[in-house]
C-alpha cells in the first residue's frame, strides 16, 4: 500500500515537473500558460452555467409572484447580455495571462476589442429596456400634478437609445480607426454645431414648451384669445414644438410654434383671477341730448339688469365716460360667468337696455348703441349666435 502510494507521489511530482518547470511551447506559449487558459476558460464557462441557473433562475423566481410584467420583460432582456459579459471577463483575464508572449500592438488591440466588447454588452442592455424605462416613468407620471413630465416621458427611451448607439459607434471609430478617431470626433463635434444652428429654431422651441408649463400660461383644454386671430380658441394640444388650437369661428385647426406663443400674444379667459368662469362683456351707450339727471338714473339702473339675468354676475360696471359734442357716452363692463351662454347673455343684456331706454322715454334714432364682441366667435356650436353690434342710430 505505502509502495503504490510512492509511485503516485513520483507519479504527481512529473507531473508538476512537466507542466510548471518544463520549457516546452505550443506556437511560442509555454504549456504551463496554455493549461492555465484552458483551465480559465472552462471555469468561465462553469460560472456562467452556475450564473443561468443559480442566479437567473432565481430571480425569476422572485418576479414571477409579483403584478406587474415589467421585471419579467427586464431579466428577459438582462439575461443573454450579462452572460456575454461573464464571458469577457474570462478572455480579459486570458489577455492578461498572453500580454507577455504577445506584441505591444496586438495585446493593446486586443484589449480595446473586449473593451468595446463589453460596451456593446451594456450598450444592448440599455437599448433593450429603454422602452421599459419609459413605462415605468409614465406610470411615476400619473400621480404628478405637472403635465410637463408627461409630455417629456414619450422622448426619454429615444435618448437612451440614442447615447447608447452614439457610445458604441465612438467606441468602435476608436477601435477601428486609431488615431484617426479624434479628427472623426472633431468632424462629428463640428457637424453637430452646424446642425444645432440650422435647428436652432426648433430647439428654441423646445425650451418655449417648457417655459408655457413652468410658467402656467395655458393648458389643455383653456378658452383663449391669440393676437392676430377672429375668433374665439381652444387650445387642444401644447407639443413638443408647437400649439394646436381650435378656431370655433372657422371650426378649423391650427398650429402655432411655441416661440411665438410665448410671446404675450395670448389672453386666457380660463385664468381669470377673483371671479371663476368669468367673460367680460363691454358695452358702449351714446345718447344725444339728455340731462344729467337723466343720465344719472339710467346709469344707476343699468346696474341692476345683471341682477336680472341667471348668467351674469351681479357685479358691473357702469359710467359716464365722456362727452362727444352733444352726446353722453356711458360705458358698460359686465361679467358672463358661463361662455356657453355668452351670447344669449349679450342678448339679454341689450334688450334689457334697449327696454329701459324706451321706459325712459329716450328716443333711440339719437343713440348708438354698441357691444364689443368681436373677440368672441359668432358661430361656436356651443352658443347660440347672436349679431348685435348696432342698435338704432
Amino acid at each position: 500500500m505505502n509502495e503504490a502510494f510512492s509511485y503516485m507521489e513520483i507519479f504527481g511530482k512529473e507531473i508538476k515537473e512537466t507542466l510548471f518547470n518544463s520549457s516546452l511551447t505550443i506556437a511560442y506559449i509555454p504549456l504551463t500558460k496554455i493549461v492555465l487558459i484552458v483551465t480559465v476558460l472552462a471555469l468561465t464557462q462553469i460560472l456562467r452555467g452556475l450564473f443561468f441557473s443559480i442566479v437567473i433562475e432565481r430571480i425569476k423566481h422572485l418576479t414571477s409572484g409579483t403584478d406587474t410584467t415589467l421585471d419579467d420583460e427586464l431579466v428577459e432582456i438582462i439575461e443573454q447580455p450579462l452572460g456575454w459579459l461573464i464571458f469577457i471577463a474570462g478572455l480579459e483575464l486570458v489577455q492578461l495571462i498572453l500580454a507577455e508572449n504577445l506584441k505591444p500592438q496586438v495585446s493593446e488591440m486586443v484589449g480595446k476589442i473586449l473593451s468595446l466588447s463589453a460596451i456593446v454588452a451594456v450598450a444592448y442592455i440599455v437599448y433593450r429596456a429603454s422602452p421599459l424605462l419609459g413605462e415605468i416613468l409614465r406610470k411615476l407620471t400619473l400621480n404628478t400634478k405637472t403635465e410637463l413630465d408627461d409630455l417629456l416621458v414619450p422622448y426619454v427611451p429615444r435618448l437612451f437609445q440614442t447615447v447608447a448607439v452614439s457610445i458604441v459607434v465612438l467606441k468602435a471609430s476608436e477601435v477601428l480607426l486609431g488615431a484617426s478617431a479624434g479628427a472623426l470626433t472633431g468632424l462629428l463635434g463640428g457637424a453637430g454645431i452646424t446642425l444645432g444652428l440650422l435647428l436652432k429654431d426648433i430647439i428654441y422651441d423646445w425650451f418655449c414648451t417648457i417655459i408655457i408649463y413652468t410658467e402656467n400660461l395655458y393648458r389643455p383644454g383653456d378658452s383663449v384669445f391669440v393676437e392676430g386671430i377672429d375668433s374665439s380658441i381652444q387650445v387642444l394640444e401644447i407639443g413638443f414644438r408647437s400649439t394646436k388650437l381650435h378656431l370655433q369661428k372657422w371650426n378649423s385647426i391650427k398650429k402655432i410654434p411655441n416661440s411665438k406663443m410665448i410671446t404675450g400674444i395670448v389672453e386666457n379667459w380660463s385664468q381669470n383671477p377673483g371671479l371663476e368662469d368669468s367673460f367680460g362683456i363691454n358695452l358702449t351707450l351714446r345718447i344725444d341730448g339728455t340731462s344729467a339727471e337723466k343720465t344719472a338714473k339710467i346709469c344707476e339702473k343699468i346696474r341692476e339688469i345683471p341682477k336680472s339675468i341667471d348668467s351674469l354676475h351681479d357685479r358691473c360696471f357702469v359710467w359716464l365716460d365722456r362727452f362727444e359734442q352733444n352726446a353722453r357716452v356711458i360705458n358698460i363692463r359686465v361679467f358672463n360667468n358661463n361662455l356657453d351662454l355668452y351670447f344669449n347673455a349679450c342678448q339679454e343684456l341689450n334688450i334689457a337696455t334697449l327696454a329701459l331706454l324706451e321706459k325712459e322715454e329716450i328716443d333711440t334714432l339719437h343713440v348708438e348703441f354698441r357691444t364689443y364682441i368681436e373677440r368672441y366667435n359668432e358661430n361656436t356650436p356651443k352658443a347660440k349666435s347672436n349679431n348685435i353690434l348696432k342698435e338704432g342710430e
